[in-house]
């Protein structure tokens, strides 16, 4: 028996309770996929994450240039920077952990590189080879690729986000 790829695997329980959504009209899949996010993580929801394609591959995430998200200067606030990057990472590293482990995120760094223009899309990417991993593993911890463009293709911050995972309940000691 060959080893399990991330396409092999049944879907985990973020990935079953999306794939409730195909029983939707199709034009109310994305506003109710929304909706349902954004009460499981709901500061997306106040800062306006929209979500935009989620796979155990990727994730789309984007957040509009509005007043509720602006910085002193009128742009993007770097905290709606970083919760963009980290909505995107949690997802997909969310899209691939197992059922009986708990995803946390452990660290990250961002450099701003310039000032964004417009509007922001964060895209995090997991491989084959780390969806693996974190199947084969109760506890561990990935380094997840995200970039984040502004409306003008440009990227004003770089993020690293480490994710770690951890058995979802731990046995206690007497």
């Amino acid at each position: 028996m060959g080893s399990v790829t991330a396409v092999e695997r049944a879907p985990n329980k973020l990935q079953r309770s999306l794939m409730r959504l195909d029983e939707a009209p199709a034009f109310m899949r994305g506003w109710v996929q929304n909706i349902i996010l954004r009460r499981a993580v709901p500061f997306t929801g106040t800062a306006g994450v929209r979500f935009i394609s989620l796979s155990p591959e990727q994730v789309e995430v984007r957040l509009a240039n509005e007043a509720r998200v602006h910085n002193h200067i009128g742009g993007v606030h770097t905290s709606a920077m970083n919760l963009l990057a980290e909505t995107a990472t949690g997802m997909v590293i969310g899209m691939n952990v197992r059922d009986d482990c708990t995803p946390l995120a452990k660290s990250m760094s961002m450099r701003f590189v310039r000032r964004a223009s417009g509007g922001l899309k964060a895209v995090a990417t997991l491989s084959p080879e780390q969806a693996a991993y974190m199947q084969a593993n109760e506890k561990g911890e990935l380094a997840v690729a995200v970039t984040v463009t502004d409306d003008t293709g440009a990227e004003p911050v770089q993020c690293e986000f480490i994710w770690a995972w951890v058995p979802a309940s731990r046995p206690t000691k007497n």
